[in-house]
């Protein structure tokens, strides 16, 4: 079995106590350690200027050409904090138990709270950065309701929460580097993970501008580069995400916890057609004031102004009336495949439901709603070009967040010694499934307020590194040139694009929103025939030692058909529905999720055997909250 290394003590103490208990380093010593932290966003940029502003050396890496470029930039909606601004109840407590039963009971409850007690100084903390909150006319930031909870907690700025927030770190970020505190390489990619006696020691990095690999030193690693929802192709994340670095650690040693818990985002702009590469989100937000509904009849043609109150089926309102459009991502997500399924999706490829919001214009006045979601409406008008004040949205569920990521215990250190997984690239707080506006909060507490006192209290018990070595890194490096040598001589007439998209395309099928163990199987033979395919038919022009965004793609989708494959045997071994993770076999009289908590109350996390994967076990201990039925209605 796992262990998660949970402090011991009262859960709303554990934190405090390890803190005054963790280790410290001498500030005249602090410069002596050097730490590398991979990937710019939120979590990155965060733990970045966290740990140089105490006085640690630090290089950082991101293959972006800005740290302004990461994906947190893209999050709209908001981030939560139990501030209790409302007098609505909320709590901390509040917060810690909507986010366990959000994740359908599969998460820890020490990280939890955790996570529920640092948002409160978060907030506090982006306020002082600059960020610019909605504030209520007295001057309080103001806030509203996401999914899945009864309370309003989210702070949000308009619908750019995420750019602004990654505006206050990166500038954070910016502050060490002229400092010459922070050493940044933008345009570098990192290869590999470099070990010496089983701890994480350094990394091979690509400068993608010029193809020139370089070894890096340092006394601990640090991930923080995001989650691989990319994998299915289309789904709302950039171009550029992946999940190479963390499966790179993987390989090396790092376990894979959770791999199938992929979130469907709700509200996603639907697919139009066959040529696009990636979905549009739209914020969560949207569903306070937004009713989403479907024709009554199924293969209704009629526009959605031409069909009477009475002919539509109000779904969420009418299956869960206590959180009506606000029930959690996965069971929204859910409820519109069935809808679709059952033929009466809308829009050009019948693959949508209306997301409308006349009720609320016509109960608050278009300038209230415009003042609340005016920037998203103009986004969706010039994707679309359809006005949301006179006609309703049409949305549709998509890959969006990974809960799964490498696994990490209490202090955020994975199972390699030194290697520290931040933010969406590991698997910590969420379960099965993610509330929304806790994406950010998890990222931004991770990086600013957890990780500095954890990765100090480990390298207080490190002999600060000294000079390399000259054989330093030459094996990894070795294997990594052997690697790229290998991709550009396939030879073949299939670029890496192709496979991407055959691959999304087999996992959205069979391994997506609902799962079948006889689809998972045929679907796993797929994935494997398909790498057979990619040595065989795998087309990268140009080279390596120039820019070559071909030979980029290919290696990220020689990692993601790997990592496929370990998300199939995930899904197949959990004979359970919970969360995201949705099997057809394992479901109540009325369709929701049955979870099996005698067999199934653990984390799985997977080890890398010589392209096997081997299952270890962190079970989950509730004591504070006893797991339950998970209910919305």
């Amino acid at each position: 079995m796992m262990n998660p290394r949970i402090p011991e003590g009262p859960l709303d103490k554990k934190w405090e106590w390890y803190i005054a208990k963790a280790r410290l380093i001498n500030p005249a010593n602090r410069r002596k350690y050097k730490v590398i932290v991979v990937g710019t966003g939120l979590a990155g940029s965060a733990i970045a200027a966290s740990m140089a502003e105490l006085g640690f050396q630090c290089e950082v890496f991101t293959y972006h050409e800005s740290p302004r470029r990461a994906h947190s930039v893209a999050a709209q909606g908001g981030i939560n904090a139990a501030k209790g601004y409302k007098n609505d109840g909320d709590s901390v407590w509040r917060m810690f138990y909507d986010t366990l039963k959000g994740g359908d009971f599969r998460s820890r409850e020490a990280n939890v709270f955790r996570m529920a007690e640092c948002s409160m100084a978060l907030i506090d903390q982006a306020v002082a950065q600059g960020v610019p909150f909605a504030r209520e006319y007295g001057g309080y930031l103001s806030n509203r309701s996401f999914g899945g909870v009864q309370v309003s907690r989210t702070f949000y700025a308009r619908g750019q929460t995420g750019q602004q927030l990654l505006q206050g770190a990166y500038q954070a970020l910016m502050r060490q580097v002229a400092l010459q505190q922070v050493q940044l390489n933008t345009c570098h990619e990192m290869m590999d993970l470099v070990l010496e006696n089983g701890k994480a020691k350094g990394i091979i990095a690509r400068n993608l501008e010029t193809g020139e690999l370089s070894t890096h030193q340092a006394d601990a690693v640090i991930l923080a580069t995001g989650g691989y929802g990319k994998i299915y192709y289309l789904s709302t994340l950039a171009m550029n995400c992946n999940g190479s670095a963390i499966w790179r650690a993987h390989r090396k040693g790092a376990y894979f916890a959770a791999p199938s818990w992929t979130q469907f985002h709700p509200t996603s702009l639907p697919q139009l057609g066959n040529h696009q590469s990636k979905l549009t989100l739209m914020s969560e937000s949207l569903r306070n004031d937004g009713r989403i509904w479907v024709p009554l009849k199924a293969h209704d043609t009629r526009a959605p102004q031409d069909i009477p109150e009475e002919e539509r089926d109000y779904y969420l309102e009418r299956k869960y009336p206590s959180y009506g459009n606000l029930a959690p991502r996965d069971i929204s997500s859910r409820a519109a495949k069935e809808q679709i399924d059952a033929g009466k999706g809308v829009g050009p490829m019948k693959n949508a439901v209306y997301l409308d919001f006349q009720t609320a214009i016509q109960r608050d006045g278009k300038e209230t709603i415009q003042k609340r979601y005016g920037n998203l409406f103009d986004m969706y008008e010039k994707i679309t070009g359809v006005n949301t004040y006179s006609s309703p949205m049409l949305i549709s569920p998509s890959a969006h967040f990974s809960m799964g990521g490498l696994w990490v215990d209490y202090e955020l250190q994975s199972t390699i010694p030194g290697l520290f997984v931040l933010g969406e690239a590991n698997f910590a707080d969420h379960g099965a499934n993610r509330l929304g506006a806790n994406s950010l909060l998890q990222a931004c507490v991770d990086g600013y307020f957890i990780a500095p006192h954890t990765v100090m209290n480990y390298l207080a018990g490190e002999k600060p590194s000294e000079t390399p070595h000259h054989e330093f890194g030459t094996i990894e490096r070795l294997e990594t040139e052997k690697r790229i040598q290998r991709l550009l001589q396939i030879g073949g007439n299939k670029t890496a694009e192709q496979f991407h998209r055959a691959l999304g395309t087999i996992l959205t099928k069979e391994c997506g929103l609902a799962r079948e163990k006889s689809v998972m199987e045929a679907g796993l033979e797929k994935i494997k025939a398909l790498q057979q395919e990619f040595y065989t038919h795998l087309k990268v022009p140009g080279n390596a030692k120039q820019l070559n965004m071909e030979l980029e793609k290919a290696a990220r989708v020689e990692d993601y058909l790997e990592l496929a494959q370990l998300i199939f045997h995930d899904a197949l071994q959990r004979e359970e529905s919970c969360g995201a993770h949705f099997r057809v076999e394992h479901q109540t009289p009325g369709g929701e999720a049955k979870r099996d908590d005698l067999n199934y109350q653990f984390v799985s996390a997977w080890e890398y055997a010589d392209g096997n994967f081997k299952l270890h076990k962190e079970d989950l201990h509730f004591e504070f909250i006893k797991p339950q039925e998970r209910t919305y209605t």
